[in-house]
């Protein structure tokens, strides 16, 4: 198994790269479509701002790469709300791979923005491969400001201000809103389920 993480000059790539270490899954990192080669499986990471990994990821061409590629995504934190159509972090267009719109969380007195630390996942989809073998309540790790809404490609959700989208899938694109590479144990049967799975590579939505 090839795994390519695509770097965009924003992302996690060393924690990425560790988790993937400690599972002995071999990768490499590209920045442009070509570097890509036969990888069976791309993982696009992120910390960051939309507009800017968004710009660079374009200016590379990987927009015009996953509108044709068929190769199973994963999208991690900011790299699961590039994969949507639009983002309301600073109003621009994402990679179009998953319809919908990411969203901007609200505060509250409870729950003060942006989202930082533990938190748990409920409403898990038992199909949903990406999710095998997990189950409701369990923590991951999560960092961020925005989310994407419940909708038809919601795999799992969490819990904070509004409920979200913690887990997605659209053909064989699949994100993680939190920090699988954090999220020890549980983060770790996720990559490895990424990994392995047979059935991400079928395209179904």
């Amino acid at each position: 198994m090839s795994i390519a993480i695509i770097d965009t000059g924003c992302a996690n790539i060393a924690s990425v790269g560790f988790a993937l270490d400690r599972l002995g899954a071999g990768f490499r990192v590209v920045t442009t479509p070509d570097q890509v080669g036969e990888g069976d499986r791309l993982i696009l990471p992120g910390v960051g701002a939309a507009g800017p990994a968004m710009a660079r990821l374009s200016a590379a061409g990987w927009t015009a790469f996953f509108a044709q590629s068929s190769r199973p995504l994963l999208g991690i934190c900011l790299g699961m709300q590039l994969m949507f159509d639009h983002s309301k972090e600073g109003d621009v267009a994402g990679l179009g791979l998953i319809p919908g719109r990411v969203e901007r969380l609200k505060s509250s007195a409870k729950d003060v923005w942006p989202h930082m630390g533990w938190n748990t996942l409920h409403d898990i989809d038992a199909d949903e491969p990406l999710l095998a073998d997990m189950k409701s309540g369990q923590s991951v790790y999560f960092v961020h400001g925005y989310f994407a809404p419940i909708a038809s490609y919601t795999r799992a959700t969490t819990g904070f201000a509004t409920k979200f989208s913690s887990v997605v899938r659209h053909g064989n694109n699949v994100g993680c809103q939190f920090h699988p590479e954090k999220s020890g144990p549980v983060g770790a049967k996720i990559l490895q389920n990424f990994i392995h799975a047979p059935s991400l590579e079928v395209n179904v939505s």
